[in-house]
C-alpha cells in the first residue's frame, strides 16, 4: 500500500513520464526516478513531472537505487567519460574502522581526492585533520579507483 521510491525505467519516455506524474500525484511516493532514453526529452523529466531523478538510459541505474534504498554506504553518483573521473559517495557508519581518526590517516586509492565531507548536511573542505564520525557522508573523485576500493579504504 505505500512504497518510498518508483523507478520508471522502461523503454518509451512518454510511459516513464505518466508513470512519474501518477506516482508523485496520485500515489504520493516521495522520490520517483526516471530513465530518460532520448536525450531530446530531458528538458521534461522534471518536478512538474513528478520526477526528482532524471537518470540517462546510458547510466546504470543500480547506482542510483542502492544509495535511494541504502543498501550499501558507497555508490557511484556520477561516471563522466569525457573527463575520466567518477565521482563516489561513502559514509562513515559505527563499524567503520575509519570512525575516530582523522581523515589523513585514511589510505586513499591512487589517483583519488575528497572533494568534501558532509556533517550534519553541511559540507565542509577535507582537511587531513577532520576527525570521521559515524554518519559523515564523502563526496571522492578518482579516475582511477572502483566503488570497493575507496569502500575498502573507509570501512
Amino acid at each position: 500500500m505505500t512504497c518510498d521510491l518508483v523507478i520508471a525505467a522502461t523503454g518509451r519516455d512518454e510511459d516513464n513520464l505518466v508513470i512519474s506524474l501518477l506516482a508523485k500525484r496520485q500515489f504520493g511516493v516521495a522520490r520517483v526516478a526516471a530513465r530518460v532514453n532520448d536525450a531530446e526529452n530531458t528538458w521534461l523529466f522534471d518536478e512538474r513531472w513528478g520526477v526528482d531523478v532524471a537518470v540517462p538510459a546510458a547510466t546504470p541505474l543500480i547506482s542510483l537505487i542502492e544509495e535511494a534504498i541504502g543498501a550499501t554506504d558507497t555508490v557511484a553518483l556520477l561516471r563522466r567519460s569525457k573527463a575520466g573521473v567518477e565521482v563516489i559517495e561513502t559514509a562513515i557508519t559505527e563499524d567503520s574502522r575509519a570512525a575516530g581518526h582523522p581523515l589523513g590517516e585514511s589510505t586513499l586509492p591512487a589517483g583519488t581526492v575528497v572533494a568534501t565531507v558532509v556533517r550534519d548536511g553541511r559540507p565542509t573542505v577535507p582537511s587531513p585533520e577532520v576527525t570521521l564520525l559515524p554518519g559523515d557522508e564523502f563526496l571522492l573523485v578518482s579516475h582511477e579507483a572502483t566503488e570497493q576500493e575507496i569502500h575498502a579504504a573507509f570501512q
